[in-house]
């Protein structure tokens, strides 16, 4: 399963998962070098960051706000 952290709150990260819904992951299992907006991939317990996958999304997230704020 893929998810992008949207949030971090308290003892938890807060995640978007692939439907749109959210859930929360402890954030003592969450990678200690985690951000908001990174993809992360979690499979049989184990949580891993896609530093592909991430960059890609800001790559695309750049473009799209590219002159907005100008």
């Amino acid at each position: 399963m893929r998810v992008i952290i949207d949030r971090f709150e308290g003892r938890s990260t807060v995640c978007e998962k692939e439907d749109r819904t959210m859930m929360e992951i402890p954030r003592i299992v969450t990678p200690e070098d985690a951000k908001e907006g990174d993809v992360l991939i979690i499979e049989n317990g184990d949580i891993i960051i896609d530093h592909e996958a991430t960059e890609k999304r800001r790559k695309e997230i750049e473009e799209l706000t590219k002159g907005l704020w100008k």
